[in-house]
């Protein structure tokens, strides 16, 4: 691919939320196979709310959040982006543990549908864990969102940098 289409990237972020309360600190998504029945089951529960979609069979060209195999077809979609969404997501995740000082969970990959589809690279951010009530509080306060949002931008430029090199 020519230099200028690797510059552009999508990326998303939310807050992440967890059945135990203890969960917590970031992680950040990039597409990728379901290596583990862990992996698959979280990528159909994420996408299972696409059901709730009136016209969601049109919108997203019949996908079954509930079939094994249009997750492994998303991510075999994506692949041709999988090392810069990599490459990327391990850039923002090591700004939020060594600049924001917040607890990394890792770079994970997974059949999301927001990561879907993307004709470059692409990257799904969880700032913090909804559900523990520390990294709630830590994310309500406008400086910490500031702080957060600052560590994401040093690792896109990083990140264009590196690739511009």
């Amino acid at each position: 691919y020519p230099l200028r289409r690797q510059r552009q990237m999508c990326i998303r972020d939310s807050c992440n939320a967890a059945e135990s309360k203890t969960a917590y600190g970031t992680e950040t998504f990039a597409m990728g196979l379901h290596k583990t029945e862990g992996n698959l089951m979280v990528a159909k529960r994420e996408n299972s709310v696409i059901l709730e979609e009136s016209d969601h069979e049109s919108t997203y060209e019949g996908f079954d959040p509930n079939s094994d195999e249009d997750h492994i077809v998303i991510a075999q979609y994506q692949n041709a982006h999988v090392y810069n969404s990599l490459f990327l997501a391990s850039k923002i995740e090591n700004q939020f543990k060594t600049r924001v000082g917040k607890k990394s969970n890792g770079v994970k990959q997974a059949g999301f549908l927001v990561l879907w589809k993307t004709a470059m690279p692409s990257v799904l951010v969880e700032t913090g864990f909804l559900t523990n009530l520390k990294d709630e509080t830590y994310l309500s306060h406008k400086k910490n969102q500031v702080l957060m949002a600052s560590g994401i931008y040093r690792a896109i430029k990083e990140y264009k940098r590196e690739l511009e090199k």
